[in-house]
């Protein structure tokens, strides 16, 4: 067996009436420009699974497969995990249709909207789960799209022994500069690639400092372009894209993010019990460490939730240093 993950230390803490309520537990890794570890809490070597974080280079292994797109929105499409806005879905729906494909090649699982104004509007308007719906939906037209240039067969494309998978675990591991130390099976069916925090954050700032015109800067530049595309309004991901200029972010489920800027550096963070609130507060705190100044930082530095909790950087342990 190889290695297991070991778990992290507190980055961010729950505050009720300035009570401390809990904390959350992870791991934080920051590389500066040339890729080396500036600062690191928790196990940034054992392997996670970076859940959606994957995607980009998920889409980097369909291009080098013979993916082609006409519009660089379809790409960043391909990257997100979208909010089933209106956009959202007749893109999805458009590149199905060019392909001569309909919703029901896709294989992600009927869902709901993820973004909640999405889901409420759908419900409103008496509306069901659907696979156009589901976050992935656009990754797994990607996915067919990239089978039928390639001249592979469509059926099973999700299966990790089926071409397509083969071709997209070669290109993680090369962008992660490790091996996938497990395949597991993603929310909407897909392959789910096991990686170290150290190579996830390795793998982005490969992508921002590509040579324009290679695989790895068409998807950061795609996604840089269109961030809503991404993600959703109102999303993270997609306000630190559009607060800080030449920003690749990407966030995922149980509570992973990455982010990279070219010339400067990357981060990527792991929350331990997969809670979404804990995880900002630790990347800010890793992108100010790298130097990055925005608004946005502040914004997100210390999140607010519905109930009145407040949740920061943690106040005592290993990441203290980063909290600037």
């Amino acid at each position: 067996m190889g290695k297991i993950y070991r778990g992290g230390v507190p980055l961010a803490e729950v505050l009720r009436s300035g009570f401390v309520e809990g904390t959350h537990h992870g791991s934080v890794v920051v590389l500066d420009s040339t890729g080396a570890v500036l600062a690191a809490a928790g196990d940034i070597e054992s392997p996670i699974f970076p859940r959606s974080v994957n995607k980009p280079m998920q889409a980097i292994g369909m291009l080098r497969s013979g993916l082609r797109l006409a519009d660089a929105a379809d790409l960043a499409l391909v990257c997100a995990s979208h909010h089933g806005e209106d956009f959202h879905l007749t893109r999805v729906e458009t590149l199905l249709r060019s392909a001569g494909l309909t919703e029901a090649a896709l294989h992600c699982p009927p869902a709901l909207p993820l973004g909640e104004a999405a889901k409420l509007a759908l419900y409103q308007a008496g509306g069901q789960p659907s696979r156009l719906h589901m976050n992935c939906s656009g990754k797994h037209a990607g996915m067919l799209l990239t089978c039928l240039a390639a001249g592979w067969p469509t059926e099973g494309y999700w299966r990790p022994e089926h071409p397509l998978q083969q071709r997209v675990q070669a290109a993680v591991e090369q962008l992660a500069g490790e091996e996938t130390s497990a395949v597991g099976v993603d929310g909407c069916g897909a392959p789910v690639l096991a990686v170290s925090l150290t190579g996830l954050a390795g793998a982005y700032l490969r992508l921002v400092s590509a040579a324009p015109g290679s695989a790895e800067r068409t998807v950061a530049d795609a996604m840089r372009t269109h961030p809503l595309l991404v993600a959703g309004t109102g999303a993270e991901d997609a306000r630190l894209m559009t607060g800080i200029p030449g920003l690749l972010a990407k966030s995922g489920a149980e509570s992973v993010i990455a982010a990279a800027l070219p010339g400067v550096g990357a981060v990527a963070v792991k929350v331990d019990d997969g809670a979404m609130r804990g995880r900002l507060p630790a990347l800010v705190a890793g992108l100010r460490r790298l130097g990055v100044r925005a608004p946005v930082l502040d914004e997100l530095a210390d999140v607010v939730q519905p109930d009145g909790t407040h949740i920061l950087g943690a106040r005592k342990g290993p990441f203290l240093s980063l909290s600037v």
